[in-house]
């Protein structure tokens, strides 16, 4: 096996689920990290079972040091209970030159990278800093970067240039969506089923509602900003569960929803929200006369920005020269932490790492051989290019 096949195969073996410990994993990157002579600052969350890893390898930022490169990426994996493996999840196996496993794809491969970039980096040589930012709790809303990058910006930290190593199959990816997350509750009265008609049931405010969106959602299709690379070129407004009721004759007076909008960068996400709050307002509206104690409440639980990044950005076409010749540019429609690190540092931020999304998040997830030997060449043109 390869470097990166070996330290692909270490981290498989963590089952990083994102609702337990990252603790083992992150302790052995961190015992990786400093025996080259990396130094490394811990960012545990509240429960202490968690944590992000910042790890610089090189020449401490300065008055005549400035600039380097940041690789940045999250160990957590989403579960694998309910799906249907027919391979180990959590050991990594090999057949026709694909490496099965969770995390192979989103995101181990890439860490698995980085890690044997490390082992192959003499500090001595680099005369700009190599930083690590390593994460947890990226699929559950990018919880545990977000400390991590308050105290890059804290510490003045400004690399030329940060890539998030999501897999884009080695496109050099200059954009995503960003995602605002909702969950609604609708109230109307309850009732034996018989007399129906005379209480409100919930489902049928939780279903105008509905509409309500279907007709913004076309509204946004028809005249909102478009941004072309993107396979929906326009924000998306959807609804993903929707729940109600505990038997058959009795009207429920309750119903839940969780519900998503992902927007460009572009888009204006207060503006967004505020009409969906208005969509809601109609939909409620209808039943008000006859029902004054009828509810809609809307609260949002989580967000993150979406990136665009100027492709004739200087570092930006200096990373594009550690590609393959001719490699092509893209949009990715997913969230990753790229768009938090562009809003908050206001420093050139890409997406480019090995291994499909469309392989993400399934069973027997699998990434190819040859993405985490593209991603390795492109990783040691990359340190040459940003910190030698």
């Amino acid at each position: 096996m390869t470097p990166t096949e070996l330290w692909l195969e270490r981290l498989i073996a963590h089952p990083t689920i994102s609702a337990d410990t990252n603790l083992p994993l992150i302790a052995q990157l961190e015992a990786a990290i400093e025996a080259r002579g990396g130094i490394c600052q811990r960012f545990p969350d509240q429960t202490g079972t968690k944590t992000s890893l910042l790890a610089r390898l090189g020449p401490e930022p300065g008055p005549d040091v400035e600039g380097g490169l940041m690789l940045s990426g999250h160990v957590d994996v989403v579960p694998v209970a309910g799906q249907d493996w027919t391979r180990p999840a959590f050991a990594m196996t090999r057949a026709d030159g694909l490496l099965y496993g969770r995390g192979t794809t989103d995101m181990k491969g890439f860490i698995a990278a980085v890690m044997a970039l490390v082992e192959r980096t003499t500090p001595a040589t680099l005369t700009k800093p190599l930083w690590l930012a390593i994460s947890y709790d990226e699929e559950i809303g990018c919880v545990g970067v977000r400390p991590m990058i308050a105290e890059i910006a804290a510490q003045g930290i400004r690399p030329e240039l940060i890539v998030v190593g999501e897999p884009t199959s080695m496109r050099l990816c200059l954009g995503h969506k960003g995602k605002m997350a909702f969950s609604v509750t609708a109230r109307g009265t309850p009732r034996h089923s018989a007399e129906a008609p005379l209480a409100l049931n919930a489902l049928h405010v939780a279903s105008d509602f509905i509409v309500a969106l279907r007709d913004l959602q076309d509204e946004i299709a028809a005249t909102g900003p478009r941004e072309a690379g993107y396979s929906v070129p326009y924000a998306t407004v959807h609804v993903g569960k929707l729940t109600a009721g505990t038997v058959v004759n009795l009207v429920p007076d309750r119903a839940e929803m969780l519900m998503e909008c992902r927007m460009m960068a572009a888009d204006d996400s207060r503006a967004l929200a505020a009409r969906i709050e208005k969509a809601g307002e109609n939909a409620l509206s209808h039943h008000l006369a006859a029902f004054p104690e009828a509810g809609l409440e809307i609260i949002q639980t989580g967000s993150y920005p979406g990136l665009a990044t100027d492709p004739e950005a200087p570092a930006v076409r200096a990373f594009a020269a550690c590609l393959p010749q001719g490699t092509p540019e893209c949009r990715v429609s997913f969230g990753t932490e790229a768009g938090l690190f562009a809003q908050a540092l206001d420093l050139p931020v890409v997406v480019c790492g090995p291994g499909d999304m469309a392989q993400g998040h399934r069973p027997d997830e699998f990434i190819a051989e040859s993405q985490l030997a593209a991603c390795d060449a492109m990783l040691s043109a990359a340190v040459d290019r940003f910190c030698r």
